[in-house]
């Protein structure tokens, strides 16, 4: 028996059935909220319910998918109150009673960010004309009526004393580029009036507004060059805290909560610096004191109440899990709600990542994730495979990744790069890739490639590109050059900005534009080279025509690409039902690229340099 054929492998049912993904946590009446994606059950979403004097369980009837499509990419899809669920499905706004029951469509239309404000659900109504601020009577006959709106988009409605705050953007931006926190005068059942603009506008993103327990407004903005919490006090706008580093997410969703308070008016926020994140509280004089918790990344969902915070926290040895944490308990004891089933692998045995920095020819630095394969030894030579992250404004995400465990319990090195244009390294390094889409990027998971190959620790012949969406336009052109990748593989791939920037939902329309005039088109001409295409036939955002446009080419060129597509699947293969399917295809790829021989048995003995 080969040494490698010890290793313990996640299998691909283990795989998927531990990629479960929770998000927008909340509370509600006396619980705690969040959705639940299980991409083993069939990829539905849930809203499930932890109480202190019960276990979790689903209040959302089964196989009802509470999403949310608003501005494409969904969040703040439910809220509760008063024992009702209001949740958003595939035609509007349902309501019911929790449980079993059915709900009902009480509003037809794309919404998002619902939130419950004084005897009514405040929330965002996109359409193909613009945004709109709408509120809905909770009780009766939950009629609704506008309260603003805008030709570009709106998000966030916070009610607060005598007040609605709430954030906008055009058209022509993203906001993660350019948005504004408005505030105006609003009682329930009445209009707002007198709007005022406090933050935000060219050159200046200002998110997730807040009101306080002290009746100010708080907000994030990247006017210093990082998101850095601000406050309102009704007369200025200042400072809380000066931090060199992200207090907000990119904002792709709606209903992000990178910050809240304690009862005692602490606020406790989400920082990112690079691809790690850590929590800290902010005294009232802006004294900023880390949290010691065993997460290294957490997602913009804090949950507080009281002198307790609750999470979705990991790190490269615990899945993503729904934690609460006691921050008046001097010892700090983590108590975990939800996590995932666990994928049958010996914890001692899982991959757990190195962080690599790479010069790159311009002379910055690009940071990479390197994962050896399981159970390697010191001087592990190996396949790599370097994985291009989508958005590509996301980041490398520095936590257990069991898609990535599949690949490095075979054998194979997975490599996450941090590319120009990445989250985590302020506002000026997250614009630069503009106009330089399928360049830089390009360049620097290269970088990353040839530095592995010229220290010995991949094998070459054997170092493939992996991207989704953005980043499987970033795996394209990668190959479509001379370079270190023998093969790639494009998930959701988007192929031709120009042709993508007009049949994109509209909320990315800007983003199509500003990241044109790179590299183009991935043209078939210059691809030769194994590639795999994954993709979703109800795929949105990039749609599948253009991949099947290109795979023609590919063939007429006389080059075979492989092509793998999903019947029924959205932009989001690895939490759909076909999640399986898309990593075992995957997998054949590189093997019958390496000649179907495992030569993965190298990594454990530190193979040959």
């Amino acid at each position: 028996m080969r040494l490698w054929d010890m290793i313990t492998q996640v299998s691909v049912d283990d795989a998927v059935r531990a990629s479960v993904s929770y998000d927008q946590l909340r509370t509600g009446d006396d619980g705690l909220y969040w959705l639940e994606t299980r991409p083993g059950a069939g990829g539905g979403t849930t809203v499930t319910r932890w109480r202190p004097d019960e276990d979790k369980r689903d209040v959302s009837p089964e196989g009802f998918d509470v999403a949310s499509g608003v501005h494409a990419y969904g969040g703040g899809s439910f809220a509760v109150a008063e024992g009702t669920l209001w949740c958003v499905g595939a035609d509007g706004i349902y309501r019911g009673r929790g449980g079993t029951d059915p709900l009902e469509l009480v509003a037809r239309g794309s919404f998002g960010d619902l939130t419950v404000g004084d005897g009514e659900l405040l929330a965002v109504r996109e359409s193909e004309q613009g945004d709109e601020l709408v509120a809905v009577t909770l009780a009766g006959d939950s009629s609704m009526r506008a309260l603003a709106g805008s030709r570009g988009f709106l998000g966030a409605p916070r009610p607060g004393p005598g007040w609605l705050a709430w954030t906008a953007w055009s058209e022509h931006d993203m906001p993660w580029d350019a948005c504004e926190v408005w505030v105006a005068r609003y009682s329930p059942r009445g209009v707002i009036e007198n709007p005022v603009k406090l933050a935000g506008g060219p050159g200046e993103s200002a998110v997730e507004p807040q009101w306080g327990p002290d009746g100010a407004l708080y907000f994030v903005s990247d006017r210093s060059g990082w998101w850095n919490l601000y406050r309102w006090d009704g007369h200025k706008v200042e400072a809380v805290a000066r931090i060199a580093g992200e207090c907000a997410a990119e904002p792709w969703e709606l209903g992000y909560a990178s910050y809240g308070f304690l009862d005692d008016g602490r606020i406790v926020a989400v920082v990112q610096e690079g691809p790690r994140h850590h929590l800290v509280v902010i005294e009232p004089d802006g004294t900023v004191r880390p949290v010691n918790l065993p997460y290294t990344s957490i997602k913009p969902y804090l949950a507080l109440g009281g002198t307790t915070v609750a999470m979705i926290g990991s790190s490269p040895t615990a899945a993503p899990q729904v934690a609460l944490v006691d921050l008046a308990d001097a010892d700090l004891q983590v108590k975990v709600l939800a996590r995932p089933e666990h994928a049958g692998l010996d914890r001692a045995r899982i991959s757990t990542p190195t962080e690599l920095r790479v010069r790159v020819a311009s002379g910055r630095e690009v940071l990479a994730l390197v994962y050896p394969p399981t159970g390697a030894a010191a001087d592990w030579q190996a396949p790599a495979i370097v994985r291009a992250h989508p958005g590509p404004t996301a980041s490398c995400l520095l936590r257990l990744d069991w898609q990535a465990q599949f690949f490095t319990s075979r054998g194979f090195a997975v490599v996450d790069v941090d590319y120009l244009g990445s989250t985590g390294y302020g506002r000026a390094f997250r614009e630069s890739l503009y106009g330089r889409w399928g360049l830089d990027d390009v360049d620097d998971c290269a970088a990353v490639a040839v530095h592995l190959l010229s220290t010995g620790r991949a094998v070459p012949g054997q170092v493939f590109i992996r991207g989704a969406s953005a980043g499987g336009y970033t795996a394209l052109h990668a190959l479509a050059q001379d370079g270190p990748f023998a093969a790639a593989t494009a998930v959701s791939a988007i192929v031709d900005p120009e042709r993508w920037a007009e049949t994109v939902p509209r909320f990315q329309r800007a983003h199509a534009m500003r990241l044109s005039g790179g590299a183009g088109p991935v043209r078939a001409a210059e691809i030769e080279r194994p590639v795999l295409f994954i993709h979703g036939t109800a795929d949105e955002v990039a749609v599948v025509e253009d991949v099947r446009e290109l795979t023609e080419e590919l063939t007429s060129h006389g080059a075979a690409p492989k092509v793998l597509l999903l019947s029924d699947v959205g932009h989001y293969v690895a939490s759909s039902r076909r999640a399986g399917a898309a990593l075992e295809a995957e997998l054949a790829h590189y093997r019958s690229v390496m000649g179907d021989a495992p030569k993965d048995h190298q990594a454990l003995h530190g193979g040959q340099r």
